[in-house]
């Protein structure tokens, strides 16, 4: 359950930077500790590094959940949901950011920053760290089997790629 006080990994890669540095400051603004997993330049560097960095944040306990920001957020989603457990969502608007949450469960708020920013972004952040699961029944039972499409095709894929990677290094 998430407590009042939440733990919050937000990152960015290099278009989100400058973002990425204004909600955390308004994260802990709001009250909840505020962990950066990066970047911490505005450097060039590749989306799914960052992701995997907030991503582990999450499956690590360091985080109940992640603002995670790329220019568009469509990379940033892409990388973040390949992780097990991790439940990325792009919220450009507050029904999105809200209903999200509340029935799909989401763990982490993609932002585009080329698409969001400021007064917006900070009214998307508060309202999804303000939305709960509703548990409903009927979220639950689409969870449920999102999961098992996790592990289904996350243990196919890794047998897969033992196979091809396997081979490649004889």
């Amino acid at each position: 359950m998430l407590s009042g006080v939440m733990k919050v990994a937000v990152a960015s890669d290099h278009a989100g930077f400058d973002l990425k540095n204004e909600l955390r400051a308004y994260v802990e603004n709001l009250g909840h500790d505020a962990h950066d997993a990066g970047v911490y330049s505005k450097a060039p560097c590749d989306y799914p590094d960052v992701a995997e960095a907030m991503g582990l944040a999450l499956l690590n306990g360091q985080a109940e959940r992640g603002i995670l920001i790329c220019g568009s957020g469509v990379g940033a989603s892409i990388a973040a949901n390949k992780m097990p457990g991790i439940r990325a969502g792009i919220c450009h608007d507050a029904y999105s950011a809200h209903q999200g949450v509340e029935h799909d469960n989401i763990n982490v708020l993609i932002l585009g920053s080329r698409i969001v920013a400021g007064e917006l972004a900070r009214d998307l952040v508060r309202i999804f760290l303000n939305a709960r699961f509703t548990a409903e029944e009927r979220h639950r039972r689409r969870l449920d089997k999102v999961a098992v499409l996790e592990r289904k095709y996350c243990r196919a894929l890794t047998e897969a790629d033992a196979l091809a990677f396997g081979s490649a290094k004889d």
